[in-house]
């Protein structure tokens, strides 16, 4: 015989409120109307068993001196019940009342558009026109769904409520639920003759023009919100939010960090040795970019103030020139004989190897020792 007590999850000597306290709790989370897991249907009739059980008196009473509290002379069954179409529909819907027909006039759902920009468009900002395809409001029949300037009837199933009333039979008496009214999907009216446009819907589809204004310093997933630019609701309902998002098209030189840029180029070995200039493309335009004589692979010259915009400040980041030294990978004898010579001049030959200790800064600014660096790293 199954434990009673246990399934409603009260002690033994609970009074009658907290017996009905306990079920009505239970029975909001495993009533079939409003938890659909199948695996909840035999929980929720172990449920009303119990309560069945312990709160009628006499049930109770023979269920406590371990007899069969349904067997004759119960006095229930479905015929008795031990509580009212009251309880039931506290438990259910908090007091019995209706929830009531639903609203035609809706909002609209939010709409996201993805935007691309240029490195420079995110930059320094810019302004755009987004062509879209959305929902506007009928203009035919100024979004109330109705033809000829007609109006909903009143649905003659619900009776305007909405919502119809289902009695079902159980162990514990017959339990009384509300569903949305199928006839007019729980709107309370019914559209007899809608619009030839719409559908009675109160929008269509249609393309429009949005213009919007990108600040300055955004990057990819950075989201715009457009309030009221989103689709109009049903019934010609207020719009929903539109929500622009960001996506920030390749550099082909420069490289995004935040608000740093960064540029990697390549110098032959002998401008590394003498120093000298070169010229680079920035979003502010065209900039020269000097290194000292003797510069090695691997050092970044920083340009102030040349980077992203930030979103927020409003001030630039720099741009970082990173500098690879090149070294040739075959050289005609001419050249060999050029940097032979030039070895010999500087006293330096292939065995002048100089070990480093941990930490410790190379601070040779010979031109083979340079090559030396740009080759470790």
């Amino acid at each position: 015989m199954a434990d009673h007590y246990g399934v409603l999850g009260v002690d033994r000597d609970a009074s009658f409120d907290d017996i009905k306290k306990a079920y009505r709790k239970l029975a909001r989370e495993y009533h079939p109307d409003v938890n659909p897991d199948p695996h909840t249907a035999e929980k929720f009739k172990d449920i009303t068993t119990a309560y069945e059980v312990l709160s009628d008196p006499e049930k109770r009473q023979r269920f406590d001196l371990g007899g069969d509290p349904f067997s004759s002379n119960m006095g229930g069954g479905f015929g008795g019940q031990a509580f009212g179409f009251g309880d039931i529909m506290d438990a259910f819907f908090g007091g019995g009342g209706t929830r009531g027909p639903r609203p035609r006039m809706r909002e609209g759902q939010d709409a996201l558009i993805k935007v691309e920009l240029s490195l420079s468009e995110a930059c320094f900002g810019t302004d755009r026109e987004l062509d879209v395809e959305t929902a506007v409001a009928c203009t035919k029949c100024q979004g109330t769904g109705c033809a000829n300037g007609s109006k909903p009837r009143t649905c003659e199933v619900c009776k305007g409520r909405g919502e119809t009333q289902h009695v079902a039979r159980s162990i514990i008496g017959q339990v009384m639920t509300s569903r949305p009214c199928a006839h007019c999907q729980g709107f309370g009216s019914v559209i007899s003759d809608p619009c030839g446009e719409c559908a009675g819907d109160g929008r269509v589809r249609a393309r429009k023009t949005i213009p919007i204004k990108i600040p300055a310093g955004v990057e990819t997933g950075n989201r715009i919100q457009m309030s009221g630019a989103g689709e109009v609701g049903p019934g010609g309902g207020p719009a929903g939010d539109l929500y622009v998002e960001i996506v920030e098209a390749p550099h082909e030189t420069l490289i995004r960090d935040g608000s740093e840029l960064h540029l990697f180029v390549s110098i032959p070995m002998s401008s590394a040795a003498l120093g000298g200039s070169f010229a680079i493309e920035t979003l502010d335009g065209p900039k020269d970019v000097e290194f000292k004589a003797g510069i090695g692979s691997g050092s970044v010259q920083t340009l102030k103030h040349l980077g992203m915009t930030k979103l927020r400040s409003g001030g630039r980041g720099d741009l970082h020139v990173h500098i690879e030294v090149l070294t040739p990978i075959k050289l005609d004898k001419k050249q060999e004989e050029l940097l032979t010579e030039l070895a010999k001049l500087r006293g330096e030959s292939s065995r002048d190897v100089r070990i480093h200790k941990n930490g410790e800064k190379h601070s040779e600014t010979s031109f083979f020792g340079r090559l030396r660096e740009a080759f470790n790293r």
